[in-house]
């Protein structure tokens, strides 16, 4: 590659690497979530939109809402991204959110446009949702990040994070 190129191709770099790192709101929202990862209990960080057919298919038929019922010693997270309505209407219409293990937060970088939207979060890379991550003592356990996932499936790796696992 001629020079040229390479000096654009490390300005482009610098100016999103300044961006991101220039933005004190999702460094504060990540800060926290991190924070709620740390618990000794599993947590569930499930991200989501309202407007993602696949994140409304798993709220259907009471998914959401009778996992997390099942389940009253496992924290869930919600959290919406690329969107600027946290979605609790359609997760409250769905019974998600009045259980207390369950907290639903709003990505502060709302945008959905390529180039601005928000694309890793904890040090992994948000491309797709739903995206469904799981937490033992601040340690990422599984990372499942791609679409819909299977209740019974996300019921097995909660147990397995719960097992004490041999280093």
């Amino acid at each position: 590659m001629s020079p040229r190129i390479w000096s654009l191709l490390a300005a482009t770099l610098a100016l999103t690497l300044a961006a991101r790192a220039a933005d004190p709101a999702s460094e504060a929202f990540e800060a926290r979530l991190s924070e709620l990862t740390r618990s000794e209990k599993v947590t569930v960080v499930h991200l989501w939109a309202a407007w993602c057919p696949n994140c409304r298919a798993e709220l259907a038929n009471g998914g959401w809402s009778g996992f997390i019922t099942a389940n009253p010693d496992v924290n869930f997270v919600f959290v919406t991204v690329w969107n600027a309505e946290d979605g609790r209407t359609l997760l409250a219409a769905n019974g998600v959110g009045p259980q207390p293990n369950v907290q639903v937060l709003l990505h502060p970088n709302t945008s959905r446009k390529r180039g601005e939207k928000m694309t890793a979060l904890l040090g992994m890379p948000v491309s797709w949702i739903p995206t469904t991550w799981v937490y033992r003592g601040g340690k990422l356990r599984y990372a499942l990040n791609y679409g819909e996932l299977r209740f019974p499936m996300l019921g097995q790796m909660i147990k397995d994070s719960t097992d004490k696992w041999e280093r």
